[in-house]
């Protein structure tokens, strides 16, 4: 046998062996695991485990209660109210006007003692454009935890036609509201309840109170419903008898462009375009086309687009949705179909759509694949798709109840060993605690049970629920052999957080929608789908057109050098961010201001080589809190108080957030983002160790010895790294110390960063000396870590207290869903201070810092103030309102913009309460001067912290000796750029 032959025949054999384990994997039967828990009750609560104040608890507790099918309508206008209250007429309707902050309670007489849902119907007027939230009371008391904050959508249009911009690409209108009156039942943010809310009322008198969480709203109607059961399919067709109408109407067909959505539940979900696909109507690989809507910013239960098409005359017909689900593999998304406001039969609650790399025409049908037919009178209809999490919101609510148990398990374990136990000490867990091991066994039972629900939900086994399987299988291992909990603790822990995570990203429901059809039952819809031959061409035109066509061009180009003076504008955050602020500027500055702008995205460190290459940017944005004074001081940055109208630009903004934009009396930038810290408990810990919400450092530490005898911890920021980095979870340090908590104190305690001059620094003044020891005494003498990972342990009730940016708060309610209500945010503890006239009060003082938006030195007069134009618009109110929610829609409410301007920030997606807070503490917040050598002082804080805390040695003496380093570099630099040293 040849040598040619022999290889052929292994590379044969090879492949044949790669097929055929193919083959058997993907016909392994999926384990089921039922006969683990067969016999188990799953309802069984362990004390000290079990979730209180849950709805699933409620409805238990109400189990044998009725459903009564009469509807009690509540007079409206007979009332008891506090805080802003009054009857208001509005869009040929009267109502009650209930103001943010208000109570409103009606008396409600029922005849049957029961369960019944509320429906409303609401009118949100202009206002700061996120939802309305309202808090339910039943005869003064919150009946369930989740009746807290529940919220209702505002209305959104495309506020005009789209443009095309002078590349041919297409520009999407803005979103303006729509203001009009809605209907709409109190029901479960999450999704994971996809009936409404059930509340009990007793027979006879009864009180009914909304709390106005956040949001002013405008009521006509308030009704206790009965709960009625949506009509079947054949229920449907019985009651809507009618002639199947002329040949006109069989073969009617209407196609509803996806893009052309009228109305919708956020500003988020607008037109997009798609270029991926050949099936894409319309379609085009050379220019930007609008073709398709929803994509990641439609992937919350509850939110919806609203299509209007006609019908020719009154009859039956079919309606075929093109959508694409390529977001979850394993996984569907699915959608509630209402038509004129209803949804016409139960089968129409819950539409799903499986995973596909490419668009599906999906007529709706029964299981056999019969068409559903819809009566639809002649005349204008709309058409309504609802993101809902359908079955799978009872299987996530279990994931998120089955987290927080294991979260309460990992905690007792961790009172008794440490967050590290010993590997070689035997802790006689089973022992000592015998129900942390029932509470294990019954853990374990109910995760194996919720991977068989969710494998017979979906028909498949997904990445994400594997994570449940683990963690059933670690429990079993801890069951079978209790010192295993001891060498697994950390591991355990960490499938903890990633349970946690897994639900998360499985309650994301995202979808594609390109087109809609509306047909006669006679009509023949084409169903578009992608063939090789199709996909190829498309690959190839595509290949062939990336050589003429830009991709990386954002909106208008305008030529830089013609007589036109145009505004370069170089963004340094992301793609994201410049696609949004070009939108911006071509539909509003532009047409409105006359001054043509380029906006490019670039890379930071581009900056600094363009500008001295003369060939940088007029204006740019996002940059670093140091480098506007830095670049100032090289005659590189234009000085905004030459400009007019710079006051009333900064009236806007904090004096503490422009103070490191200071120089001598000029200032060289706007505020564009900053940040500060607040102080983030577990009220639920907290209650269970007895403690109150510290208000001074005293306060603080006094509840030391409490927390860490229960092996808990604090956390406060530290020069070892940046405790919200992924690093800070090892025992690496980061190169980037967090310094904001030693510049509150040294505030807090009367001191300063330099003296008035600028010339010297002042952390060697008594003032200074006893900030920095009080400061590295916290971790030295009372052990609060350097290094941790604050929203895992805080999510895991391992550190009940932690000072952390307040961005934080928006990444807990996004990754820790399961402990929502059991924590809130607060000022960060203050020193007690004794004002001129002897009286005491709290300092807060609190570092803030951020990004700014900085011009370029230029010698054309005409093109700096163009410059200043653009910079005015960018900070004014709106436009940072409009790009904190569109980039807010983009990225997620983990990525919320934090914006500087103090009027935009309270038009953002806070609550009423979370802005109070927020407010109150950047009142106090205070900023540091940018100095000459200024970039000496955080490195070398940094160096005597950590020597301090390494090395152990004497406070006092080390921040002495750095502050003679200091000086000396401050000098030095003043001397290099001219300025007098004393």
């Amino acid at each position: 046998m040849n040598k040619t032959l022999k290889k052929v025949l292994i590379v044969v054999g090879i492949l044949a062996v790669i097929v055929c384990i193919c083959i058997g994997l993907s016909s392994r039967k999926i384990e089921d695991f039922s006969a683990k828990y067969a016999d188990a009750d799953l309802t069984e609560e362990i004390e000290g485990m079990e979730r209180v104040g849950a709805y699933t608890g409620y409805i238990n507790e109400h189990a044998k209660d009725a459903y009564p099918q009469e509807n009690v309508e509540v007079s409206l206008f007979d009332y008891q109210s506090t805080g802003e209250v009054h009857k208001e007429s509005v869009a040929s309707r009267d109502g009650v006007f209930t103001g943010t902050g208000s109570e409103i309670t009606w008396n409600v007489n029922v005849k049957a003692a029961g369960m019944y849902q509320i429906d409303i119907d609401y009118y949100i007027p202009e206002s700061r454009g996120v939802p309305a939230e309202r808090t339910v009371l039943v005869n003064g008391e919150i009946p369930f935890e989740d009746a807290r904050n529940i919220s209702f959508t505002r209305m959104w249009m495309d506020g005009g036609e789209k443009k095309i911009d002078n590349q041919g690409n297409e520009i999407r209108p803005r979103q303006v509201e729509y203001f009009d009156w809605q209907s709409a039942f109190f029901r479960d943010d999450m999704g994971f309840v996809a009936e409404p809310y059930v509340f009990y009322f007793e027979k006879g008198d009864n009180t009914l109170t909304f709390v106005a969480d956040n949001e002013p709203m405008i009521l006509s109607r308030v009704e206790l419903c009965g709960v009625k059961e949506t009509p079947s399919y054949e229920q449907y067709i019985a009651n809507n008898q009618g002639s199947e109408g002329t040949e006109a109407a069989k073969t009617y067909l209407e196609v509803v462009q996806g893009e052309d959505s009228t109305l919708r539940s956020e500003s988020s979900l607008y037109a997009k375009y798609d270029r991926s696909s050949p099936t894409t109507v319309p379609n085009s690989v050379t220019t930007t086309v609008l073709n398709y809507v929803g994509g990641e910013a439609w992937r919350a239960s509850g939110q919806w687009i609203e299509w209007n098409f006609e019908v020719p005359e009154d009859g039956y017909y079919n309606i075929t949705v093109k959508a694409r689900q390529n977001y979850a593999r394993g996984s569907v998304s699915n959608r509630s179909v209402l038509i004129d406001g209803q949804i016409p039969f139960k089968e129409m609650e819950e539409i799903s759509f499986g995973y596909s790399n490419d668009w599906d025409c999906i007529t709706l049908s029964d299981g056999d694949g019969n068409p559903y037919k819809f009566y639809l009178t002649k005349g204008t209809h709309n058409i309504r798709l609802e993101a809902t999490l359908g079955g799978m919101g009872a299987i996530l609510e279990e994931m998120e109840d089955s987290t927080y148990r294991l979260n309460q398990i990992y905690r007792r374990i961790l009172v008794y060993t440490g967050a590290r136990p010993d590997v070689y000490r035997d802790y006689h867990i089973d022992t000592t605690y015998p129900e942390i091991m029932k509470a294990m066994d019954l853990e374990a039972k109910r995760l194996y049970k919720i991977v068989d629900d969710m494998v017979a939900y979906s028909g498949q086994k997904a990445d994400n629920i594997a994570t449940a399987q683990t963690i059933a299988q670690q429990l079993e291992r801890f069951i079978e052999k209790p010192q295993k909990i001891t060498t697994e603790f950390v591991t355990f822990k960490d499938n903890i957080t990633s349970l946690g995570t897994a639900s998360l990203k499985m309650s994301e429901t995202k979808l594609d929608v390109d087109y809609l059809v509306i047909s006669g039952t006679d009509a023949k819809v084409k169903k578009d789908k992608a063939n090789f031959f199709t996909k190829a061409g498309h690959e190839i035109k595509s290949f062939i057109a990336s050589f003429f066509v830009d991709y990386n061009s954002v909106g208008d180009v305008y030529d830089e050098n013609s007589s036109d003076k145009v505004v370069k504008v170089w963004v340094l955050t992301g793609r994201d961010q410049g696609t949004i602020l070009k939108s911006m500027v071509d539909d509003d500055f532009t047409p409105n201001s006359g001054v043509k702008v380029n906006v490019e995205i670039v890379d930071p460190g581009a900056l600094l080589n363009a500008v001295l290459a003369g060939r940088g940017p007029n204006v740019v944005l996002s940059v670093g809190a140091d480098q506007p004074v830095n670049y100032a001081l090289r005659g590189a940055a234009e000085d905004i108080t030459q400009f007019d109208g710079w006051e009333e630009v900064l009236s806007h903004y904090s004096e503490s957030s422009y103070e490191q934009y200071r120089l001598d009396g000029h200032i060289y930038g706007i505020p564009e983002t900053q940040g500060f810290n607040v102080m983030f408990y577990r009220k639920d810990v907290l209650e269970e160790l007895g403690l109150e919400t510290p208000q001074t450092w005293k306060e603080l530490i006094e509840m030391l010895p409490t927390i860490q005898g229960n092996n808990l911890s604090i956390g406060i920021p530290t020069a070892a790294g940046s405790s919200g980095a992924a690093a800070a979870s090892t025992s690496i340090m980061s190169n980037v110390p967090d310094l904001s908590m030693y510049f509150s104190l040294l505030y807090q305690y009367g001191g300063d960063m330099y003296n008035e001059a600028g010339t010297k620094t002042t952390v060697n003044t008594e003032a200074g000396v006893k900030a920095f020891d009080d400061y590295v005494r916290y971790f030295n003498d009372y052990g609060i870590p350097t290094i941790y990972d604050f929203v895992s342990r805080f999510r895991a009730g391992e550190m009940p207290i932690g000072v952390a940016p307040y961005s934080t708060y928006n990444t807990l309610m996004v990754s820790a869903p399961e402990i929502r209500g059991l924590w809130d945010f607060t000022l960060i503890p203050g020193t007690e201070r004794v004002d001129a006239n002897g009286k005491k009060y709290i300092d807060r003082s609190d570092f803030i810092t951020g990004s700014a938006t900085m011009m370029i030195a230029t010698e054309d007069e005409e093109l700096r103030q163009n410059s200043w134009e653009f910079m005015k618009w960018w900070a004014n109110a709106d436009t940072q309102v409009r790009f904190g929610r569109e980039i807010e829609a983009l990225l997620g409410s983990s990525a919320r913009y934090a914006t500087a301007n103090r009027d935009a920030f309270e038009n953002l997606s806070w609550s009423a309460d979370d802005i109070k807070v927020l407010s109150e503490q950047w009142d106090n917040t205070v900023g540091i001067r940018e100095v000459p050598g200024g970039y000496f002082t955080g490195r070398h804080i940094s160096n005597a912290i950590r020597k301090v805390i390494n090395e152990k040695v004497d406070s006092r003496e080390t921040i002495i000796d750095y502050s003679i380093l200091i000086d000396e570099e401050i000098k030095k630099k003043r001397i290099e750029f001219g300025m007098p040293v004393e």
